[in-house]
């Protein structure tokens, strides 16, 4: 079986805001920064994995700071974890603003890439080889990470819902129902 190292795959891009990507309020998109992201996330799983990765899953997505148009958006991706035919792959995205060489945080996030083979069937990926404490931590976390999605997949079945167990989860919130 092949390994590889975290550091043969973790790349970073970076990319000038430009008031084509802003929304009326002149910030970037989200939308956009998502964009980013994913293409950072399949550069990252295709150079570690040696094939065409398509996204499986984005794990949660905060946007902590604004980004305005006329920054710098760095994007720094990293392998995380390795499945059999998947990845998950850490993101990082900070904003720099140009003329005052503040750098800020913007957001994080998980991106599960399946790598694809020629026949466009999953096929195998290059485990890992976790030489940092770093690196022992983050694929335990995606490992977590999975299990937890697994729970909240195997506690919400439509087909068992019942609307008088749920009521109460609505209470003091912005919402009122009125079913006939």
């Amino acid at each position: 079986m092949e390994f590889k190292k975290i550091e043969d795959s973790q790349l970073e891009m970076t990319q000038l805001m430009l008031p084509s990507h802003s929304n009326f309020s002149g910030f970037i998109h989200g939308g956009y920064i998502l964009s980013l992201m994913d293409q950072a996330a399949f550069a990252c799983a295709s150079k570690h994995s040696g094939h065409y990765c398509v996204t499986a899953s984005v794990n949660k997505v905060d946007f902590l700071n604004p980004i305005e148009v006329g920054d710098l958006l760095r994007l720094k991706a990293s392998i995380n974890y390795t499945g059999r035919t998947s990845m998950v792959v850490g993101l990082r995205v900070e904003s720099e603003n140009i003329k005052t060489g503040v750098i800020k945080h913007c957001n994080s996030s998980y991106f599960t890439m399946v790598a694809k083979g020629e026949d466009g069937k999953s096929t195998k990926v290059p485990g890992l080889i976790l030489n940092t404490e770093t690196s022992v931590r983050r694929f335990a976390r995606s490992i977590i990470r999975q299990q937890q999605a697994k729970e909240r997949k195997e506690n919400f079945h439509d087909s068992e819902f019942r609307i008088e167990d749920n009521l109460q989860h609505l209470k003091g919130q912005n919402a009122i129902v009125e079913i006939g």
